[in-house]
C-alpha cells in the first residue's frame, strides 16, 4: 500500500446502485485510499424494504465489490433507517473513522443524527466534504422557509466543501450560506457504458416485450419506468396521454401505491400497457421499449431523477417536469428532450404531441443527441471531480 495516499472516509447510509460505481472508480485511483462506512447495518444482507416500490428489493448488480467498506452497528431499535432523523444511531462510527486514520471525510446527507454528528465532530480536525442533491425547487410557506434557512445555515457551518450534483443543487448550497469557492460540482451520474453498450441482445428483449404487448413496429412508445407514487405523478402522464389521438402507446414499468388507480384509469384503453418492476440488469432493455422517456414528477423531493440519465444513455430523448432537479442540466429543449411546467396537463400534452408526431425515426435522431449529452454525466467524470475536490485541500 502506498502510504502517501490521502485516506478518504465516506459516510453513507447503505449500498446504492448509483454510488457504488463511483466508489469503485475512486478506490482504483493511486492518489486516494477510500473506505466507505455504511450506517444502516440492518441491510447488510443486501435486502432493503422499499416503500415506494412496495416490496423488498435486492439489487442484481454487485454493490460491494471493488472498494473497502464496513457496516457500522446501528443501535436504533425502533424504525431503524434513514427515513427518520434518529433512525441511525451509530456510537462506533466516529471512533471507527478516527481509528482508521482518515485524512478527510465525505458525508452523504446530514439528516440523520449520526451523519450530523460526523460533520460536527470532524469539522476543524480534518477537511469535511458533503455530498447531497437538494434543490430550491419545492415551494414552502414563508415560516417554513425561514426556519429551514436558519437550520441549514447552522448545519453547513460544519462543511468545508460541498460537492454538488448539478446547477440546482449548487444554487441550493449558495442559498444556505456556502461561498462559491466552497462548492464544487461533480455530476450526478450513472454507469453510462452499462446502458449505452447493452448491445443487440438488450434491443431484442425490448422488441420482444413490445410484441407481447401488441405494439406495432412502426408506432412510437412513450415510456414511464419507476415508482408508482404521487411524487412522480404518473397519473398526470396517463391523463395527458389519453388526450392524444396520434397512433402511439404508453407503457408503465414498475409498481407502487398508485398501481391499482393507474390500471383503473387505463381500463379499456388498448394503447396503455403495464409491465412489472424490473431489476437493474434488465433496465437497459426497459428503456429501449420506449422511444421517448417521461418523468412527470411534481414533487416534493424530485431532487434529480437519475432515470433521465439512464434513458439518455440508452439513446432515448426525455421529457421532464420543471420540478425535476436534473432537467436544467440534462435537457436541451427540442434537441434531446423537452421540459414542461410541473402539474400542467395541457403543457405535458403539448410536448407529448410534439414528441410522438415525429415518429420513431424522428425520435431516434433526438436520441442520438441525448446519448451524446449523457457522456458528460458519467461515473468516471463524477469520480474524478470528487477526487479533484478532495485533493485540492491537500495541495501545497
Amino acid at each position: 500500500m502506498n502510504d502517501s495516499r490521502i485516506k478518504l472516509a465516506v459516510v453513507s447510509t447503505h449500498p446504492i446502485q448509483y454510488y457504488a460505481p463511483v466508489f469503485r472508480r475512486i478506490a482504483a485511483m493511486a492518489s486516494l485510499d477510500l473506505r466507505v462506512f455504511y450506517t444502516w447495518s440492518q441491510v447488510a444482507n443486501g435486502a432493503i424494504e422499499d416503500q415506494g416500490f412496495g416490496t423488498t428489493l435486492e439489487w442484481d448488480i454487485p454493490l460491494l465489490e471493488g472498494y473497502a467498506y464496513e457496516f457500522v452497528r446501528n443501535t436504533c431499535l425502533v424504525r431503524p433507517g434513514p427515513a427518520n432523523f434518529r433512525g441511525l444511531q451509530n456510537p462506533d462510527l466516529i471512533p471507527s473513522i478516527a481509528r482508521w486514520g482518515a485524512d478527510a471525510v465525505m458525508v452523504y446527507g446530514w439528516n440523520s443524527s449520526s451523519h450530523l454528528s460526523v460533520l460536527r465532530h470532524f469539522h476543524g480536525r480534518i477537511p469535511v466534504f458533503f455530498r447531497g442533491d437538494s434543490t430550491l425547487l419545492d415551494e414552502r410557506s414563508a415560516l417554513r422557509s425561514i426556519a429551514r434557512w436558519l437550520l441549514l445555515r447552522w448545519v453547513y457551518r460544519y462543511v468545508d466543501v460541498a460537492i454538488a450534483v448539478g446547477k440546482n443543487n449548487r444554487d441550493y448550497f449558495w442559498h444556505y450560506g456556502l461561498r462559491p469557492d466552497q462548492v464544487r460540482i461533480a455530476p450526478h451520474s450513472v454507469d453510462v457504458r452499462r446502458f449505452a453498450d447493452a448491445g443487440e441482445e438488450s434491443q431484442r428483449l425490448a422488441d420482444s416485450w413490445r410484441a407481447q404487448l401488441g405494439i406495432a413496429t412502426e408506432q412510437p412508445v412513450v415510456l414511464y419506468a419507476g415508482k408508482f407514487i404521487r411524487k412522480k405523478d404518473p397519473t398526470l402522464l396517463l391523463q395527458a396521454f389519453r388526450q392524444i389521438e396520434f397512433p402511439c402507446h404508453l407503457v408503465f414499468v414498475g409498481n407502487g401505491e398508485l398501481g391499482s388507480e393507474l390500471r383503473r384509469m387505463a381500463a379499456g384503453n388498448a394503447r396503455i400497457h403495464f409491465m412489472p418492476f424490473q431489476n437493474q440488469l434488465a433496465m437497459p432493455s426497459v428503456y429501449r421499449v420506449g422511444d421517448v422517456f417521461v418523468l412527470p414528477s411534481r414533487g416534493p423531493g424530485e431532487t434529480w431523477g437519475l432515470a433521465l440519465n439512464e434513458a439518455m444513455a440508452c439513446a432515448r430523448p426525455v421529457i421532464a417536469s420543471s420540478n425535476v432537479g436534473a432537467a436544467r442540466d440534462l435537457i436541451a429543449e427540442g434537441a434531446n428532450g423537452w421540459i414542461f411546467e410541473a402539474g400542467n396537463i395541457d403543457a405535458l400534452r403539448l410536448v407529448l404531441q410534439d414528441a410522438v408526431v415525429r415518429g420513431r425515426d424522428g425520435l431516434r435522431g433526438l436520441g442520438v443527441t441525448a446519448q451524446r449529452s449523457s457522456e458528460s454525466w458519467t461515473t468516471e467524470i463524477a469520480a474524478q471531480k470528487i477526487a479533484d475536490a478532495v485533493l485540492s485541500k491537500f495541495m501545497r
